[in-house]
């Protein structure tokens, strides 16, 4: 059966420009890269996509997932054969008290030892081209769909030309735990 994910790409006009919130995965695989994601996790047994989007918002940021009208992006495939699907929501969300899931893993591989990592270091906002740069390579898809659904009426705004919009928020690990899946 093909693995599937589902999250919510929450965005924000900020004069005249478009941001989008994405989150920073933590841990000894991608925790030292510049790879950013959406908040996004797996399906568990029986969740619908919608649901299961809201569920991994929270757990990956920490913050209730905002109210409002949602667009659907579709879905996309990873190249090792997951489908994510996507839905986006526009909330000037405040991410001052980021926090996300840890999970469990081997590591180093092939020692025995199991380390518990935070799923997510970070979370921050970032306008669309330098969301489309820092994303990764099978999310890009996302954030085109949403530029073009909202009529790609947009002005990039660096996020170090507008003090305060470079708010990176460090992660504070939370009980909840997951698998290494997710």
């Amino acid at each position: 059966m093909i693995k599937q994910s589902a999250g919510l790409l929450v965005f924000r006009r900020l004069n005249d420009g478009l941001e989008l919130l994405l989150v920073h995965p933590a841990g000894p695989i991608y925790g030292h890269k510049d790879k950013w994601s959406i908040p996004k996790g797996e399906l568990d047994d029986g969740e619908d996509h919608l649901s299961a989007a809201y569920r991994e918002f929270f757990e990956e940021v920490g913050i209730q997932p905002p109210a409002g009208d949602l667009i659907e992006l579709g879905h996309s495939k990873q190249t090792n054969g997951k489908l994510n699907y996507i839905w986006a929501i526009e909330s000037d969300l405040d991410i001052s008290n980021f926090s996300c899931n840890t999970f469990s893993m081997e590591w180093p591989p092939r020692s025995g030892m199991v380390q518990e990592f935070p799923e997510n270091d970070r979370a921050a906002w970032f306008d669309a081209t330098t969301a489309q740069q820092k994303i990764f390579a099978s999310q890009t898809v996302f954030v085109e769909r949403l530029v073009e659904r909202l009529g790609g009426g947009y002005s990039p705004i660096g996020v170090a030309s507008v003090p305060g919009v470079a708010r990176v928020m460090a992660a504070q690990p939370v009980s909840r735990s997951r698998s290494a899946a997710s």
